[in-house]
């Protein structure tokens, strides 16, 4: 997993209120810093199904909880028991 990438999104998550969500385009946008963000996005995908493999994060689309990355996707602070 892209420890640059995680730190992203676990920053912005920070940032953001506590149900609050990022999408995967502002976390390649943050590790970037310039035009060619898209070209981060296999490596932002990537390490965002490591995270949730972890349990660190969760998905959802449009309020709904998604199992899995497929399609669009935003990433919030994985619920803790």
């Amino acid at each position: 997993m892209d420890n640059k990438v995680q730190e992203a999104v676990l920053a912005l998550l920070a940032a953001r209120t506590a149900d609050g969500s990022v999408c995967p385009s502002e976390v390649a946008r943050a590790i970037t810093r310039g035009p060619k963000w898209r070209s981060a996005m296999p490596a932002v995908h990537a390490a965002i199904d490591g995270m949730l493999a972890s349990n660190l994060v969760q998905l959802s689309w449009k309020g709904k909880p998604l199992a899995r990355r497929k399609g669009p996707y935003r990433t919030g602070t994985a619920i803790k028991n």
